[in-house]
């Protein structure tokens, strides 16, 4: 994959962006865990940051490219996972039927379709901020792989205390972040977190994900 050439951004910046991420994701532990507010928090977090890359992209038009945001790339990256994401779904739905923790419902197709709006916000914001700022800051040389661990380790702990939820995203963030240092489409990367998201939901935590977030709209 092409690797795109680097805009200039201050570490400054770079390390500010980091912070609001955690930020973000520390965010999730209060508003989604203990208060409950599921959608509100989703629905802020989204615009916020669509506010943010909208005003990042009038002042520096390249960082879309910079930042994977854009159609280039996307066909090839979705198409080299296809295979593997296919055979992690079939893996998720046979693993939930055995051990009895799958709820497979209707509720997964509109997931299938909300899902990777949020997987791609989620990737945006833990790949392509944490990730790639770490792997180009100017003050500090972080190895490739440490870059790659570190990543994935702040995506891990924002999915605690589910132990396997966050064993299956520290896993599946050192993949994505791989592929997307390398110059992978963060698009492609989004929409398949999304769908193997709401796979994994669905089959392996016992969790309707549909009546987590949208049930109490439902229900009134």
């Amino acid at each position: 994959m092409e690797q795109k050439s680097i805009p200039t951004i201050s570490n400054t910046r770079r390390i500010l962006e980091v912070v609001a991420v955690v930020l973000t994701g520390a965010g999730k532990f209060l508003f989604m865990d203990y208060l409950e507010w599921r959608l509100p928090y989703i629905a802020t977090a989204c615009l916020g940051w669509a506010g943010y890359i909208y005003l990042r992209q009038r002042h520096l038009p390249e960082i879309l490219a910079y930042w994977g945001l854009h159609k280039d790339g996307f066909r090839s990256t979705f198409l080299q996972l296809l295979p593997w994401a296919i055979g992690m779904a079939l893996l998720f739905i046979l693993y939930g039927h055995y051990q009895g923790s799958s709820q497979l419902n209707w509720g997964i197709l509109p997931i299938m379709l909300l899902y990777p709006l949020w997987g791609t916000v989620q990737q945006f914001l833990i790949v392509g901020l944490v990730g790639r700022n770490l792997h180009d800051l100017s003050s500090i040389n972080i190895p490739f792989w440490g870059v790659v661990l570190l990543t994935a380790t702040v995506f891990a702990l924002v999915h605690f205390p589910s132990l396997l939820l966050v064993g299956a995203t520290f896993g599946l963030a050192i993949i994505y972040t791989a592929l997307y240092l390398r110059g992978h489409n963060l698009l492609a990367l989004g929409v398949y977190h999304g769908w193997l998201g709401g796979f994994f939901f669905y089959t392996l935590l016992n969790r309707d994900p549909w009546q987590e977030v949208f049930g109490a709209l439902f229900s009134q």
